[in-house]
Formats: C-alpha cells, structure tokens, sequence
C-alpha cells in the first residue's frame, strides 16, 4: 500500500510521500503552503486554490531571493562604499525580505523532521524575519517624512537608531512569544485529506493579535506618509510641471507604485480577508507579497539608473 493508492481514501497523490516505519504506514504530504498564512488563520479548503497558492508563493518567492541577492550583491560589490542613507535602509529591507522568503520556503522541510527544538527555532527566525521586513517599512517611512522636512541631518547618530530600531524592535517580540512558548506546529488540511505541517503560532488570537496588530501599526503610519508623499508629488507642483502629457503621467505613475512597494501597503490586503473577498485577497496577498523582492529590486533598479 502507498499514498497513491489510497484514492478511495480521498488522500492526493501530488506532493506525497509513502512512510514505512515499524510496520505502519503513513502518507506525509507536503508543499501546500502559501505566503498569506503568515498573515491570516482562515484558509481555503479547496485543494485547488491550496495548489494554486502554493505554486505561486513557490514561483514568487524563488524569483524574489535571486533577484534581492543580486541587489545585495551588487550593493556589496559597487556602491556599498558610496551608499547614500536611503540606500543603506533599503539595503537593510532587502535582508529581511529575504530571510523572509528563505525562511518560509524552508519551514516545512524543518517541520517535516518532527524536531521540537528546531521547529520552535524555525518559526522564531521566520516570524523575526517578517517581523522586521514590517519594521524596516517603517524605518522607510520615517526616512522619508524626515527628508520631506529636512530633518535627518539634526539627529544624532541617525542611522544607527535606524539601525537599532530596525533589528532591534521585532526581536523583543519574538523573544517574548519564545518566553510564553507560543511557536509550535500547525496542521494544515484539505478538502481531498492532504495536509501540510510547518512551524507557526499555533495560537490564532496570538497570531492575529500580534501579526495583524504589529502591521497594523506599521501601516497606520505608512499610509498617513504615503499620502503626504502623494500631496508633494502631484498636488505641490509648480504649475508648469502640472501639464499631464504622457511622460508626467509615466512618471508619477512609477513614484506612486515605487511608493506601495517601499513602504510594504500590499500587506494591508490581509485586511480584506473575510467572507466573499477571503479568496480574492488570498490570491492578491500572494501575487503581490511572495513577488515584492523581485518589485523591489526591479524598481530599484529603475530608480538608480535615472
């Protein structure tokens, strides 16, 4: 007997894996898991869309850890001497996006071992990693409102507050919820009997408590700094810039979707994750945030070479 003949059993055949151990035979089932569970607890049971999701967080994420490191790579390479502080911040964002995704395409492979110890460690490192990815949206959000009002250069020791907050912040958190044992495993079923395990917060009012509610904070203060940003580049004009041909509108175009992207607002679709939308933003959540290291990169990319 294997997994691909339990049909009748409703198991799936796709990702499995037939386990002989003393006599007893189990199918362990594998790679159905999709960036939005980071943030949200209620997921499809629809095998279908399950797939689906896991291809595309597999896809996504993949392409963003080659091109962020080629980003970091290059940064090390050419510029790291020469770095301006807003490229030092970015560079500090495209480290934890791509821990975040280093992380999140291996976790189930460590829950898979059935290793307690290494679990915990791994769902510490991964809600750290995406922890700070918020945390340094928010250091970008600060740089630039400082910059709008020329602050930077007042402050002492600018970039190493930055620096200390960045890191700093999401690390008292996740040692707080490893004081309280709050990461474990997490059993994720299907409608057909598949089912996947990796290592999470089991606890979901401790999930969304602290996940929805730590973005929450970020984007608050993102969003009031988008739109302020907004207001200085298409409403403060001077009026002979105001002249919308297709070169402006171009323009304005990329600020704004570099903007989204920088300052993490994509995130803010876990918001939207309840009745008939719950599909919907699932698939917009994973598009959007397992590809964001490969926006990133892209739009930094363009914004450096002009």
């Amino acid at each position: 007997t294997s997994c691909h003949d339990r049909k009748q059993a409703n198991w799936t055949t796709d990702g499995c894996e037939t386990n002989d151990k003393n006599g007893s035979i189990t199918c362990q089932c594998s790679h159905l898991t999709f960036f939005a569970i980071l943030m949200v607890r209620q997921w499809p049971y629809n095998s279908s869309d399950f797939k689906a999701l896991t291809y595309i967080t597999s896809i996504g994420c993949g392409m963003s850890m080659v091109f962020l490191a080629v980003a970091l790579f290059m940064h090390c390479l050419i510029r790291k001497g020469k770095a301006s502080d807003a490229t030092k911040i970015l560079i500090n964002l495209f480290v934890a996006m791509f821990t975040l995704n280093l992380s999140f395409l291996t976790n189930e492979s460590i829950a898979n071992l059935g290793n307690f110890g290494a679990c915990v460690a791994m769902a510490a490192t991964m809600h750290y990693t995406m922890l700070a990815t918020f945390t340094w949206f928010f250091m970008e959000a600060i740089h630039l409102y400082f910059n709008l009002w020329k602050l930077p250069t007042e402050i002492k020791h600018y970039l190493t507050k930055i620096y200390v907050a960045g890191w700093g912040t999401p690390a008292v958190v996740v040692i707080g919820l490893l004081a309280s044992r709050n990461y474990d495993y997490v059993v994720i079923h299907t409608d057909n009997g598949s089912s996947s395990k990796m290592c999470w917060i089991p606890d979901a009012a401790v999930h969304q408590g602290v996940n929805i509610g730590y973005y929450a904070i970020v984007f608050l203060f993102t969003f009031i700094v988008f739109i302020t940003t907004m207001r200085q580049i298409v409403i403060l004009k001077p009026k002979e810039e105001k002249a919308q041909n297709v070169s402006s509108i171009k323009k304005n175009s990329f600020s704004i979707i570099g903007l989204v992207l920088l300052l993490g607002l994509t995130w803010a679709f876990a918001f939207f994750s309840h009745g008939p939308l719950l599909i919907p933003s699932y698939y917009i959540f994973t598009i959007l945030n397992s590809f964001q290291g490969t926006l990133q990169s892209l739009n930094h990319a363009h914004t450096a070479s002009e």
